[in-house]
């Protein structure tokens, strides 16, 4: 078995990934440990491929796993993971903002007995805009109290695990996958490590707001049943102020003060909005997860690998569709 096993995905990083293997590479060095080092490529549209074909000749310890096409980041990380099979397991990203100079770190914590190191990005005032500290805020504050998960705030995909956390990992079966949420419900000892991101290396980011937004969708899903929860609440409300209102119209009744009843155009419609408006969001919510049912039951892969070049070999198509489509 490897000692330690690095997967990184990447997509569209053609210009920075030299940069960024060098710097791991530094990273890595006198460790005295058996390294290998998985470059996920998400279905990149540019020379990322050929660069990582570069880098897998001249450093036997890589391999370069392509995907059929960008299944996303949480998936890039899940085939990475397939393939990992180190003592101790580093997952970062390749775009320069998770540091690797603190691979060290992590290591020594965890030998102190710990199986996850979590690493933790504290943003200073300059390392990111004020709208994307105060959403992250917000998602991970909503992730706290609607979750049946505890995941820190700042929580990233940078973390160190063990082999048995992957082996727990992997008995986890969705297709809808959250891994920031995933590694802590396994509920290993587990202690964060807090970084400051650094720049990215080359170009901008790739992770648009609808894939953020995507991925919160699937971290709050994924983990919490207070949506339809939401549904009784709401329900149960109207349904008090249904009662209320009818023992206000039988009180004038059971008086003899009927005349005094005037039709109230506004109130009604204002009822009819609010309820109907609840109405549609929580039909939402429920298709929400129906969707997610459907996805799950028609059990297809997580991700689909074109190839698989390590140094010297490459894997036959053949063999890497087996392997995709037994996840």
């Amino acid at each position: 078995m490897t000692d330690l096993s690095i997967i990184v995905p990447v997509l569209n990083e053609a210009a920075g990934i030299p940069i960024f293997h060098s710097r791991l590479v530094k990273a890595v060095a006198g460790m005295n440990l058996n390294v290998n080092i998985i470059y996920v490529n998400d279905g990149s549209t540019d020379a990322t491929q050929e660069v990582l074909n570069g880098i897998v000749e001249t450093d036997s310890r890589v391999t370069a796993c392509e995907l059929s096409r960008n299944f996303g980041h949480q998936a890039a990380l899940s085939a990475g993971l397939e393939y990992a099979d180190g003592r101790l397991i580093v997952m970062l990203d390749g775009d320069g903002q998770h540091p690797p100079e603190l691979i060290g770190d992590m290591i020594r914590l965890q030998s102190l007995g710990y199986d996850i190191v979590q690493c933790q990005r504290i943003d200073g005032a300059n390392s990111a805009s004020v709208m994307k500290r105060l959403t992250a805020r917000l998602f991970y504050l909503l992730l706290k109290n609607v979750g049946e998960v505890d995941v820190p705030a700042g929580s990233a995909d940078f973390r160190l695990i063990t082999q048995d956390v992957l082996k727990a990992f992997k008995s986890l079966p969705e297709y809808h996958r959250f891994i920031r949420g995933m590694i802590p419900w396994l509920g290993f000892r587990s202690v964060l490590l807090p970084y400051q991101p650094g720049a990215r290396l080359k170009g901008e980011t790739r992770y648009s707001v609808r894939k953020m937004l995507r991925l919160a969708a699937d971290g709050v899903f994924s983990f919490s049943l207070v949506p339809l929860r939401l549904g009784l609440i709401v329900g149960s409300t109207f349904l008090i102020l249904g009662i209320a209102e009818i023992t206000y119209v039988l009180a004038f009744w059971f008086s003899g003060r009927q005349r005094e009843l005037v039709p109230g155009w506004s109130s009604t419609i204002m009822l009819i909005t609010f309820s109907s408006g609840s109405i549609m969001i929580l039909l939402g919510f429920i298709g929400i997860y129906v969707g997610m049912i459907f996805q799950e039951v028609k059990r297809r892969p997580v991700f689909i690998v074109r190839t698989i070049r390590q140094h010297g070999s490459r894997l036959s198509d053949s063999h890497v569709h087996e392997t995709a489509r037994s996840h």
